[in-house]
């Protein structure tokens, strides 16, 4: 599906709808193929004003040329998190020796910063922990967007984090220009966007029932809860590397299902020797304001660059209202795929 978005000095209001439609269940794996899936899921088990629960997993599947599985690596982490992002306790498995060194450490921007330092061979090697402990950030900024779902008197509180209101709000002042969508003047920002209706797209299920082993394992857990998934298929084809990753943001309702508020589909394709980036196909599927689909267009600065490179590209080339926050982690995400596509053999 692709989204066709305006451009140009036009009004906000002129934009179409933000796209509401679901890519799930994922595709079924392919033979001689690298799948690699993460999931963050948060929890309340101390109620919404305690601390929150968060579990982070994933998962390196290698599908043969006969199509059967294996799992070669995986990672794992179970951490509490207080209102202000500080983490209070983790735990991992695999545990790095320097894991403890995040306790006391917040879940911000500099997060990504703290884990280089500590963590450098976590890089080096792509390890899948790493992906999860790199979403940790994102994912603590836009899970309170679960209980908002689920106790519909809270809403105004997750309104006003999402940078809704009105120009005196100091949230606004905050938020303005963090991103394409929250640019000065977008309908996010000036509270035009009704939050009831940023909320109505079906996140389907990321578990294809044709393809039980096409992910890993998730929290399972009573009460509100919010998710953040990641999907990236790899495979092969002579000279040429094949990339088709997803990306979604959902939180559980209290009468069943889910509710998606970000989801992104990205196709790539790189030089198998040099990893020039190819081509690049970002899809926004659900998005939560009208602007917000216009992001994907900048995403082009980025072919003809070097995968390995992507992490730091996307910091320098789609920062702040040149790129979407959630897209540019998709984009991130793929750093490991060079690491990813050495598992897979060519055909004869």
């Amino acid at each position: 599906m692709t989204t066709s978005v305006p451009t140009g000095p036009i009004p906000s209001a002129s934009y179409p709808p933000p796209p509401r439609q679901t890519a799930n269940p994922a595709p079924l794996r392919s033979a001689n193929s690298l799948r690699r899936t993460s999931s963050i899921d948060v929890a309340w088990p101390d109620g919404v004003d305690g601390q929150r629960l968060f579990v982070g997993r994933a998962r390196d599947y290698l599908t043969g040329p006969d199509g059967t599985g294996r799992t070669l690596a995986m990672g794992e982490f179970s951490l509490r998190m207080t209102e202000d992002k500080t983490i209070t306790q983790i735990a991992a498995d695999p545990a790095p020796a320097s894991i403890g060194a995040l306790v006391g450490a917040r879940a911000g921007g500099h997060l990504r910063m703290t884990l280089r330092e500590i963590m450098p061979e976590l890089i080096a090697r792509a390890d899948p922990l790493y992906l999860v402990l790199d979403d940790l950030s994102g994912t603590a900024l836009v899970s309170s967007f679960a209980w908002g779902q689920w106790f519909p008197e809270r809403m105004e509180i997750l309104r006003q984090r999402l940078g809704g209101g009105n120009e005196d709000n100091p949230v606004l002042a905050q938020r303005a220009n963090v991103c394409w969508g929250l640019q000065e003047g977008n309908s996010g920002v000036t509270g035009d966007a009704a939050l009831d209706k940023v909320a109505d797209a079906d996140a389907g299920q990321l578990r294809n029932p044709a393809d039980p082993e096409g992910w890993h394992e998730f929290l399972e857990h009573e009460g509100p809860g919010f998710r953040r998934a990641r999907r990236i298929d790899v495979t092969r084809d002579g000279n040429l590397i094949h990339i088709a990753s997803a990306f979604q943001d959902s939180a559980r309702l209290r009468e069943g299902g889910r509710v998606a508020i970000h989801e992104y589909n990205l196709g790539a394709t790189v030089d198998a020797q040099t990893l020039e980036v190819l081509s690049l196909d970002p899809e926004a599927r659900i998005l939560p304001f009208r602007e917000c689909p216009g992001a994907v267009h900048n995403v082009a600065r980025l072919v003809g660059r070097n995968l390995g490179q992507v992490r730091e590209d996307v910091l320098e080339m789609l920062r702040g209202p040149e790129g979407c926050t959630h897209l540019n982690d998709a984009l991130r995400a793929l750093a490991d795929v060079p690491r990813l596509v050495e598992e897979l053999r060519q055909p004869a």
